[in-house]
């Protein structure tokens, strides 16, 4: 990591109390980084300004199972009240972060009250996510999973794939050899393209309306 003198994101200026901002120190990580490993005592949360993050535990035959991805926003705000972390942050790309020491986050939490409520917006926000979440993993087939990966992570339709369709296969549950062959299917029929390092629909699936009886 290399800290540098830049200022804090904005929405994260307009979160944290001020007193809270000269405790956070700003750096940038290249790629393969870890950021924390499951087992470790807390120390840090993290706000991804750019570049991107994974969240990651080991499956049962020890290959990286992605939890959380993260472009911008919190990782390891689960650590806040835990005596260690549960699983693995890596940098996957090359990254602009913020760090926020706990133990001050954790103060200020309890001494400001309107510092808290944005806190508490900031986690139904995250809640929000990982509902849609759990509901792309209960989608029966890779297309299904891949096109609701675009719809709600997506900004306009396109997904961005600098860290690579392997990353992407982890975070949707399936074998990147499996979306491999799906991406090329959607392409083949036009349904998506990948421009600039970015996974975009170009047309809508036709819905499926149930018949009545």
């Amino acid at each position: 990591m290399s800290t540098h003198a830049r200022e804090l994101p904005v929405e994260l200026k307009e979160l944290l109390p001020p007193r809270l901002h000269a405790r956070c120190a700003n750096g940038r990580y290249a790629r393969g980084t870890t950021l924390f490993e499951t087992g470790r005592r807390p120390a840090f949360m993290f706000y991804v300004a750019s570049g991107e993050v994974t969240l990651e535990r080991h499956g049962i035959h020890g290959e990286p199972v992605v939890m959380q991805r993260c472009r911008r926003g919190f990782v390891g705000e689960a650590s806040l009240h835990s005596s260690r972390y549960h699983c693995d942050a890596r940098v996957v790309t090359d990254a602009e972060i913020s760090r926020i020491p706990l133990r001050e986050l954790g103060e200020a939490l309890d001494a400001d009250p309107s510092f808290a409520v944005r806190w508490i917006g900031m986690l139904n926000r995250e809640v929000r996510r990982l509902r849609l979440q759990c509901e792309r993993l209960s989608l029966n087939t890779v297309e299904a999973r891949l096109i609701h990966l675009l719809d709600t992570e997506g900004s306009d339709g396109g997904y961005p794939v600098g860290a690579g369709l392997k990353s992407i296969a982890r975070e949707i549950g399936v074998t990147h050899e499996a979306l491999y062959r799906c991406v090329a299917s959607l392409e083949r029929r036009g349904i998506v393209n990948r421009i600039d390092g970015c996974l975009r629909r170009v047309v809508a699936l036709p819905r499926v309306v149930a018949r009545r009886t």
